[in-house]
């Protein structure tokens, strides 16, 4: 992930010569490695004035790389203090997320009964076997489902 946000950064300007002289060197002699990609992206963000880094589903990643990714995040905002970094995500990975950065706004999103059904509606309707529900069935799927989760 950091490869790809290095990646962006680097593809609308001028690539710092360290960063050129650094890939060259580690990609040729071992093969690149997160804290070599980290530096880069360190080194890449340190010339912006401002720079923001969005990260979406955090959730859907594994532990093992959420706490590496968070951590490098932390180094590169700790090294260059007008970067901000968005993520998204499920809830449970928000006290993960304090561990690593002491600022943490939260905005709790959750989807109301309408955005519920309009989704069911339109995966019902989708459905490549659309007899193998009856109206019945249809129904109740389109009135219990929408209580359930503005309920939680």
């Amino acid at each position: 992930m950091l490869g790809a946000i290095l990646k962006q950064l680097v593809s609308t300007r001028e690539i710092p010569e360290n960063v050129r002289q650094t890939f060259r060197k580690r990609f040729s002699d071992r093969g690149l490695r997160l804290s070599d990609i980290a530096g880069m992206l360190k080194t890449t963000i340190s010339l912006l004035p401002l720079a923001y880094i969005c990260i979406d589903a955090l959730d859907e990643s594994t532990p093992k790389s959420r706490q590496e990714l968070l951590g490098s995040l932390r180094d590169i905002v700790q090294g260059s203090p007008s970067t901000r970094v968005l993520c998204t995500g499920r809830p449970h990975v928000e006290d993960e997320v304090k561990k690593y950065f002491t600022n943490v706004i939260t905005v709790p999103v959750s989807p109301n009964a309408g955005d519920i059904r309009v989704y069911l509606d339109a995966r019902l309707d989708g459905d490549p076997e659309p007899y193998a529900m009856d109206h019945d069935l249809r129904r109740d799927i389109m009135r219990i489902i929408p209580e359930m989760i503005s309920k939680a």
